[in-house]
């Protein structure tokens, strides 16, 4: 047990562990099928069940249930006025879909640095990256830990600025004892598989204002409505609609609410469990010389969405990449969160450089990913520190 599988010992576990993977039961199943015996099938009075539902859990006015998280985002910068020439301050750690958003609008994304503790968004960089363009902030709750929102929504006031809350990694989570998710102007969440609950793929996006709750139920379907006080021409009768803006079918189907409102039943004790998990790695993973474990706020109460840690690399023989390779090899799912979005292909083109965001891109050469989802067995979580200690000590100076 003490040769790396990579060097042709035998892996700690038989099987692979993935990073990460839903948990979709019988019940599950069994209200997906009422719904493909049903008469509707896209959209119908699941979705308004699913939205009513998830808007009470996050303590939100209004919900609007989308295709998917990317979706969500998009619309949220539609309703919230992003044009071409608009700046939208983001943050280079996450998915590119929290930039991709702002360009969709023909705007420009600007990155400010993260904290080196939560790594989540410096807010004062925020603030320094502020011009007359600027037109809105989408700060992102990375790994499941809220963003400072007080801090956001003072800089907003100060500057007239929408906050599009990307809370994908954060359903179910809470800042200083309310939930995610009706605290900024708009937040946006995700339901693929590997979040905190799923519906295949999908998304819902939260609101307490009316005009912006109007604005992303128009952008969702076409940019049509038959809503009769929305109307600029005259009624023609009871078939008659009107497309008001370049709206797109983004839709969510009753099957994928049927499957989301079930999910929902289930959400305090994914989150207990992801919550317990985290728990005991930051029990076992403490006493592992060479790692910096997830430093957690005061004021937020994490949904645990991921789990990263930070490799104290001067402290190994090898790179980051050497460490990862040896963790396959012995079947664990570990993963990294997340490449800087401006390092890819497509933002160089853009004429975004590497420089702009020192402390991202020093985290990012450090940080892995490891297996964390509420499936997860006791063992499981053992194999996962026990590969750690394994590899750790095999390269460790």
């Amino acid at each position: 047990m003490n040769t790396l599988a990579i060097n042709g010992g035998k892996p700690v576990r038989d099987t692979y562990l993935p990073y990460a993977q839903q948990w979709v039961d019988e019940e599950d199943v069994g209200e997906v099928v009422k719904v493909l015996k049903s008469d509707f099938l896209t959209t119908g009075p699941k979705i308004e069940e699913f939205e009513k539902r998830f808007a009470d859990y996050v303590g939100a006015k209004y919900a609007v249930s989308i295709s998917n998280g990317t979706a969500a985002l998009h619309a949220a910068c539609f309703a919230a006025g992003i044009k071409e020439g608009d700046e939208v301050i983001t943050s280079p750690i996450t998915f590119a879909a929290s930039a991709n958003c702002v360009l969709y609008q023909g705007g420009k994304p600007i990155f400010a640095d993260i904290d080196p503790k939560t790594y989540n968004i410096d807010i004062e960089d925020v603030e320094r990256k502020i011009t007359k363009k600027t037109k809105a902030i989408i700060p992102v709750d990375f790994t499941g830990q809220p963003v400072d929102i007080d801090g956001i929504n003072e800089i907003a006031k100060k500057y007239g600025l929408v906050v599009i809350e990307d809370a994908a990694h954060s359903l179910g989570a809470e800042y200083k004892s309310k939930k995610i998710g009706s605290l900024v102007d708009i937040t946006t969440f995700s339901f693929h598989p590997v979040k905190h609950i799923t519906t295949g793929e999908g998304g819902m996006i939260t609101t307490n204002d009316e005009k912006l709750y109007n604005k992303l139920k128009l952008f969702r379907t076409h940019g049509i409505t038959r809503d009769k006080e929305m109307l600029q021409n005259k009624d023609e009768g009871p078939w008659f609609y009107e497309q008001l803006e370049l709206g797109y079918n983004y839709r969510m189907t009753d099957i994928q609410a049927a499957l989301g409102i079930s999910q929902l039943n289930k959400i305090n004790g994914f989150l207990k469990r992801r919550r317990e998990i985290a728990k005991k790695y930051d029990e076992y993973l403490k006493n592992i010389d060479g790692i910096i474990l997830p430093y957690q706020e005061s004021f937020s109460k994490s949904a645990w969405h991921l789990y990263v840690i930070q490799l104290e690399l001067e402290k190994f023989k090898v790179g980051r990449k050497e460490i990862f390779e040896a963790l396959q090899a012995e079947n664990i799912g570990v993963n990294v969160h997340y490449i800087p979005v401006y390092y890819h292909p497509y933002y160089k083109r853009l004429g975004y450089e590497k420089g702009l965001c020192p402390n991202a891109e020093k985290l990012y050469e450090r940080i892995i990913t490891l297996p964390l989802y509420p499936k997860m067995k006791d063992k499981d979580i053992e194999d996962v520190v026990n590969v750690m200690d394994k590899v750790l000590k095999y390269y460790r100076r």
